[in-house]
């Protein structure tokens, strides 16, 4: 089973979530896409979140019915904050017939060098980049990290939504059309969510 891993808090998820997730899935050899729900995101611990079961209940309802879409909350059960490199490797344990991707936008790309571990991810997987407004190109990038063969630049289509967009949309009251899956937006309304 080659399995895309998409981590994310997603709070909450939106469209270019699972354009994305789609596009990887249908067009870079894999059986399953997985998101993975982070709990805290350690390079964001001073940023309020929703609770982490709202975001891995609106992730499950985002995508229902999608083919090879699947939410995780394996990183609810591990130390916190959440390192990815370390969650990868408890997949590699509890999965040893899977082989997982990282699926990663061009704007993480920039500071993956400091990540914990960055050529320790490289060396047992590949790292799928796809678009993202303000991301990397080839040049920006840690030399180390450019030049491994597990970094593959995608042409997924541009994830031009973002969740804090959406956010403060809600937050003012405003509509977010299509950005968010409408079970989703529900959800977001009956648990009275990014009110102001």
């Amino acid at each position: 089973m080659k399995v895309g891993c998409l981590f994310g808090t997603f709070d909450p998820p939106h469209r270019g979530h699972l354009q994305v997730a789609e596009w990887m899935r249908d067009h870079m050899g894999l059986d399953e896409v997985w998101f993975m729900v982070t709990p805290q995101n350690p390079f964001k611990l001073g940023h309020p979140l929703s609770p982490e079961e709202d975001r891995l209940h609106m992730v499950q309802l985002a995508i229902l019915g999608r083919r090879g879409l699947k939410a995780s909350d394996l990183e609810f059960a591990l130390p916190r904050p959440s390192y990815t490199v370390d969650t990868l490797a408890c997949l590699r344990t509890l999965y040893p017939d899977h082989s997982f991707a990282l699926l990663m936008g061009g704007d993480n790309l920039l500071g993956f060098s400091r990540w914990k571990g960055p050529l320790e991810i490289l060396a047992h997987h590949r790292v799928l980049v796809y678009p993202r407004p303000g991301g990397a190109g080839i040049t920006s990038v840690d030399p180390a990290i450019r030049a491994h063969t597990n970094l593959v630049f995608t042409e997924a289509p541009l994830m031009d939504v973002s969740a804090t967009e959406i956010r403060d949309l809600l937050a003012n009251g405003q509509g977010v059309g299509d950005r968010v899956p409408v079970s989703v937006q529900a959800y977001i309304r009956d648990r009275q969510l990014y009110t102001a």
